[in-house]
């Protein structure tokens, strides 16, 4: 039995309205987020996939894995998709003390301020390049690994500057049980104006995601959506 809700409930977004979980329904957006990466194995086809719509995405990054593909993380600043962190290794809130879950953070963030500056500093030998390819972004943003956080790491993580990025609507392309076309059939069957969608471009989910990701892209763009990245 999945121990897990594919949308999320809008008591839960209601109890804990101080976490981002969905925009406004108003205009036909869609915000797709990519947890765990980057990885060799599925993080570049990933972003072909969003080039060939033009579609923004936010990559919520691990620390480690920043530091073992520091070129595949640069392609995503350089392709102008938002970054969010983490954590440094994939750390379970519920399971580690405040102190040592900040500092873990703090590790994936200096990870991530580092690669970006080298990404600045490229772009910076060239004002055309620095013009046309620095868009910004405009807030820092976290995820929790698994959803799970203690009410103690949420203040201190917020009092830090960092918006906390929930979600809306859950693909589980982490799940082993389930097929690769009931993973279409979540998102499909719960998209709606404004929503935020959980994928991983990890190797776990990288089989599902390849099904999924070209025909949702092809199947709310014909319906008129965009696709961008949380700022």
């Amino acid at each position: 039995m999945k121990s897990y809700l594919v949308k999320t409930p809008s008591l839960i977004k209601f109890l804990f309205r101080n976490w981002v979980w969905s925009f406004s329904k108003k205009e036909k957006i869609i915000y797709l987020t990519f947890d765990d990466g980057p990885t060799s194995e599925i993080t570049e086809w990933t972003l072909t996939q969003l080039n060939k719509y033009n579609a923004k995405a936010t990559f919520f990054c691990i620390g480690k894995n920043i530091q073992q593909h520091p070129e595949i993380f640069k392609k995503i600043s350089m392709n102008n998709h938002s970054i969010g962190n983490h954590t440094h290794n994939h750390l379970n809130g519920l399971n580690t003390t405040t102190s040592n879950y900040i500092n873990n953070i703090e590790n994936a963030e200096n990870c991530i301020q580092k690669n970006l500056k080298l990404k600045t500093d490229i772009l910076s030998l060239s004002t055309s390049l620095k013009t046309s390819c620095i868009k910004g972004q405009t807030s820092k943003l976290f995820r929790p690994p698994y959803g799970k956080l203690r009410f103690s790491q949420s203040k201190k993580i917020r009092k830090k500057g960092y918006k906390i990025i929930m979600w809306d609507v859950l693909s589980a392309d982490f799940d082993t049980s389930i097929t690769k076309e009931k993973c279409l059939e979540n998102v499909i069957k719960n998209t709606k104006n404004g929503s935020i969608i959980v994928f991983h471009d990890s190797i776990k989910a990288s089989e599902k995601l390849k099904f999924v990701l070209p025909q949702l892209l092809e199947y709310y763009t014909f319906k008129g959506f965009i696709f961008k990245n949380i700022e």
